[in-house]
């Protein structure tokens, strides 16, 4: 097991437009862009307010031929990005992309957990840590959500690599239980359900925070997206969304009513 819990410190967003999607997120989110400035890479780096919180990039053509579709992946920090990626094979995962070194930000690999849900090991050239932010702060990330094919399965899986703990269950009827779970400290970081079976694959979904759900549902559909489902009220009193990018990757959004 990890020393201490391991936390989501990125997240990427992989696409088959890049400027288009920018447009899209910067209209419904707020998030204001720039180059990555790493030559050679055409990355672009997405903030809330002057916050780095993710990125952005064209979906590469081999993954496009392989089959792959635009979607965000997380990146969960780690000490031993090597290590950590030969542990996730050795209990079933697999590496979709063997660790590599990027110039000045640090190494990363990019693996499947057993059940086939993706994400990024990642360790920073630097030791900095990022600022706290409060709570529902506009253009952060709100919550983390992974639908698995098995979800205790997929919860011990995590809470061996990563030192997840488990927070409060809620039973959702037809649904199936949806577990919370934390990082370390009193609040729970996210949650896991076994996925609807209409859902071809498990996979993580990250939910963005807005100012006002309502007014970001409209945006969603003014700037040609669609919304999948809700906006509906979650307990502690915010409402969610989920929906589709113009370029088919999934998304959703978490908010106070307006």
């Amino acid at each position: 097991m990890s020393k201490s819990p391991r936390k989501f410190v990125w997240y990427e967003l992989l696409t088959t437009a890049p400027a288009a999607a920018e447009s899209f997120y910067h209209n419904v989110i707020g998030w204001s862009a720039q180059d990555s400035g790493v030559p050679g890479v055409a990355y672009t780096i997405l903030h809330a307010d002057a916050t780095p919180i993710g990125g952005l990039m064209a979906l590469p053509e081999a993954a496009l031929k392989m089959g792959a579709r635009p979607g965000w992946i997380g990146y969960v920090g780690v000490e031993d990005v090597d290590a950590e990626a030969e542990a996730f094979t050795k209990a079933g995962g697999v590496i979709h992309k063997a660790p590599a070194d990027i110039p000045g930000v640090g190494r990363f690999a990019v693996v499947g957990d057993p059940q086939g849900a993706a994400l990024t090991l990642f360790k920073a050239a630097s030791d900095a840590e990022p600022a706290p932010v409060p709570r529902g702060a506009p253009g952060h990330i709100g919550w983390r959500e992974l639908h698995a094919i098995d979800r205790e399965a997929a919860f011990a899986f995590y809470a061996d690599r990563f030192g997840w703990t488990k927070g409060d269950a809620m039973d959702m009827g037809p649904m199936g239980v949806y577990q919370l779970f934390k990082a370390g400290g009193d609040e729970a970081i996210g949650g896991m359900m076994t996925k609807l079976e209409a859902m071809p694959v498990p996979f993580w979904l990250y939910y963005f925070n807005v100012a006002g759900i309502d007014a970001a549902a409209k945006a969603v559909e003014a700037a040609g997206g669609q919304i999948l489902n809700g906006p509906h009220e979650v307990p502690g009193g915010d409402f969610i969304l989920q929906g589709l990018d113009p370029q088919g990757a999934m998304f959703a959004l978490v908010g106070p009513r307006g």
